[in-house]
C-alpha cells in the first residue's frame, strides 16, 4: 500500500500537469483573441488564477520533497520542482508574448474601425486601461516568480552546506576507521608473537623436565646399581 506522502506527491504532480495544460490552453486563446478588450481582460484573469493554483501546488510538492526521509528521493523531487518552476517561467514568457500579439491585433482592429468612423478617443482610453491592467497582472506574477526563485536559491545553498557537512563527517569517520584498523593490526601482531613465545616456553619446559628426569634416573641407577 502506498504511503500517504507518496499519494500526496502523485496528486501534486497530476494537478501541476493539469494546471500547466490549462494555462497553455488559455495562452493560446489569448493569441487567437481579436477583441474586444473585455474578452482579453477576462482571459488574463483566468490565466492569473491558474498561475496562482499552479504556484501553490509547486510549493506543496517542494514541501513534500523536503519531508522525504531518503536523500535520493528528496533530490529527485527537488529536481522535479525545479523543472516545474522553469516551465512556469516559460509559460509566463509565453503569456506576455501572447498579450502583445493580441494587443497588436486589437490595435489593428481599432484602426480599421477608425477608418470606418469609430470613436478613436474612447477606444484609446479603453485600450490604455486594459494595457495597464494586463501590465499590472503580469508584473505581479513575475514578482511572485522572482520571489520563488530567490527562495529556491537560498534552499539550494542550504542543501550544499548540508552536503559539505556530511562529507566532512564521512572523512572524519574514515580517518577514525584507518586509526582503528592500524590498532587492530598491531594487536594481531602482538597476539601472534605471544603465541610463538608461549610455544617456545612450552618446549623449553619439556626439555628441562626431560633433563631433570634423566638426571634423576642416572642418580638412582648409580645408587642402586653401582656395578652397572
Amino acid at each position: 500500500m502506498a504511503a500517504p506522502q507518496d499519494v500526496h506527491v502523485r496528486i501534486c504532480n497530476q494537478e501541476i500537469v493539469k494546471f500547466d495544460l490549462e494555462v497553455k490552453a488559455l495562452i493560446q486563446d489569448i493569441r487567437d483573441c481579436s477583441g474586444p478588450l473585455s474578452a482579453l481582460t477576462e482571459l488574463n484573469t483566468k490565466v492569473k488564477e491558474k498561475f496562482q493554483q499552479l504556484r501553490h501546488r509547486i510549493q506543496e510538492l517542494e514541501q513534500s520533497a523536503k519531508e522525504q526521509d531518503k536523500e535520493s528521493e528528496k533530490q529527485v523531487l527537488l529536481q522535479e520542482v525545479e523543472n516545474h518552476k522553469k516551465q512556469m517561467l516559460s509559460n509566463q514568457t509565453s503569456w506576455r508574448k501572447a498579450n502583445l500579439t493580441c494587443k497588436i491585433a486589437i490595435d489593428n482592429l481599432e484602426k480599421a474601425e477608425l477608418l470606418q468612423g469609430g470613436d478613436l478617443l474612447r477606444q484609446r482610453k479603453t485600450t490604455k486601461e486594459s494595457l495597464a491592467q494586463t501590465s499590472s497582472a503580469i508584473t505581479e506574477s513575475l514578482v511572485g516568480i522572482s520571489r520563488m526563485m530567490s527562495q529556491q536559491v537560498q534552499q539550494s545553498e542550504e542543501a550544499m552546506q548540508m552536503l559539505a557537512n556530511s562529507s566532512r563527517t564521512i572523512l572524519d569517520a574514515n580517518e577514525e576507521f584507518k586509526s582503528m584498523s592500524g590498532t587492530i593490526q598491531l594487536g594481531r601482531k602482538l597476539i601472534t608473537k605471544y603465541n610463538r613465545r608461549e610455544l617456545t616456553d612450552k618446549l623449553l619446559i619439556l626439555l628441562a623436565l626431560a633433563l631433570f628426569l634423566a638426571t634423576v634416573l642416572y642418580i638412582v641407577k648409580k645408587r642402586l646399581f653401582p656395578f652397572l
